[in-house]
């Protein structure tokens, strides 16, 4: 496996197992942070930015799904450029249009203003999450990948946790502004340390030339294939039913729970904690249960913990902290399942990893993207309609997984990378 730096000369090393990469882990692991950074550390800020604005929450709520649709359409595009040009020079070339962005989120004079560079942080924040999936295929396989792939997730999983903390002290210390202030240095230090440490993972010969007319057929043909779409559909679900509760949080704790702004932790606290012990579960587990054997495990997790979730406040109100316990227990299943979904439908086209993860970020951000603009607004009314849509989604989620295991699963990662061309 070669490592290339952006200049000089070609370190070859010897993958042999997911402890030989705890410095790539890191690195990953932050870059996989700025998704989660950008969409809720300025939760907290958004009644403010209404009031500054003088605008609607649903139209603050817009700019989530400003941020979160061009997020979905530049993924087709991350892991495919990543397969042409090298993982690295990717990722340093968005990290630097990320913290531009973020600037001018920080300056913005009104709210069209604000929806216009939410939308450039949209474009560029998905890099590392699309192209980190792809570096960790790069260097490891079988069992070694999935525990990386589950320390990457473990190592990132604070992200969610901080972000509204400390956007919501930064809102009360110095005002909504100060959030987008904090991402931009954020980015410009991790652009920093990925310029002098982030290795190349790709090996030169496997590159692959970029041609619009050949990426739109591949992705026509990945985007067409049974058994990744419903793989993916899977996975894009069984986080939605929680990325409901994250993007509803401002509603739901405020709203129901009558916290402050400096208290999201009571959410993002515990959800945090749920995807340490799931992704801890997900690398333990690794020699003892297969990838579907952790995935039909994890949804039985998912499954009682939200029910019980729609069962409590089918009969009681909203309140700390039993309202927060069956989301915890929610979280704990899907963060065992994700790495192993992730995993199983990346490795249906074993040729074209970088490509496929694209199209795995373009399905789950439209997915999220949704799940803001429109699913949020209609239930974040109620604890109760919360509850019931979680169900509801994660019943999608059991059925395209269902349909992979049973009908489409047969199907091997060799016809598959035949398919993908």
């Amino acid at each position: 496996m070669c490592i290339v730096p952006w200049v000089g000369s070609v370190t070859t090393i010897a993958p042999t197992s997911a402890r030989d990469h705890h410095r790539l882990a890191a690195i990953l692991a932050t870059l996989s942070a700025i998704g989660p950074l950008s969409t809720d550390t300025y939760l907290p800020s958004m009644r403010e930015i209404g009031r500054n604005f003088a605008a609607s929450p649903v139209l603050v709520q817009q700019t989530l799904t400003a941020y979160m649709v061009p997020f979905a359409l530049m993924t087709l595009w991350h892991g495919a450029i990543s397969d042409a040009l090298g993982r690295r020079r990717v990722i340093l070339a968005t990290l630097a249009a990320f913290s531009l962005g973020s600037i001018g989120c920080m300056l913005s004079w009104n709210i069209q203003s604000l929806l216009f560079f939410r939308a450039m942080q949209g474009m560029t924040a998905g890099s590392g999450m699309v192209i980190g999936r792809a570096m960790v295929r790069d260097v490891l396989d079988g069992d070694e990948a999935r525990r990386l792939m589950a320390r990457v997730t473990l190592m990132f999983a604070i992200a969610p946790a901080a972000g509204p903390v400390i956007g919501g002290w930064l809102h009360v210390w110095f005002g909504w502004r100060s959030v987008f202030a904090f991402l931009a240095v954020f980015a410009l230090l991790l652009l920093g340390w990925c310029w002098q440490s982030l290795p190349e993972t790709l090996n030169p010969a496997h590159r692959q030339v970029v041609r619009v007319d050949n990426l739109l057929r591949s992705y026509g043909r990945v985007l067409k294939h049974g058994p990744f779409i419903v793989l993916i559909m899977a996975l894009t679900f069984t986080f939605s039913a929680v990325f409901l509760y994250i993007v509803s949080a401002p509603a739901f704790l405020i709203g129901q729970l009558h916290v402050k702004e400096t208290s999201f932790l009571w959410l993002f606290g515990p959800i945090t904690v749920g995807m340490l012990v799931g992704t801890w579960l997900s690398d333990k587990t690794t020699s003892r249960l297969t990838n579907p054997q952790t995935v039909f495990v994890a949804y039985g997790v998912m499954l009682l913990a939200a029910l019980s979730n729609l069962l409590f406040h089918s009969l009681q109100p909203a309140s700390l902290p039993l309202s927060i316990v069956p989301l915890v227990i929610y979280v704990v299943g899907s963060s065992l399942a994700m790495p192993s979904l992730t995993l199983m439908a990346l490795d249906l086209f074993p040729q074209q990893r970088g490509l496929a993860s694209s199209c795995q970020g373009f399905v789950q951000s439209g997915g999220n993207a949704l799940t803001a603009s429109l699913l949020a607004p209609l239930l974040w009314g109620s604890a109760r309609s919360l509850a019931a849509g979680q169900v509801a989604i994660l019943v999608l989620a059991i059925g395209c997984y269902l349909v992979f295991s049973r009908v489409l699963g047969n199907v091997t990662p060799t016809a598959n990378a035949e398919l993908s061309g």
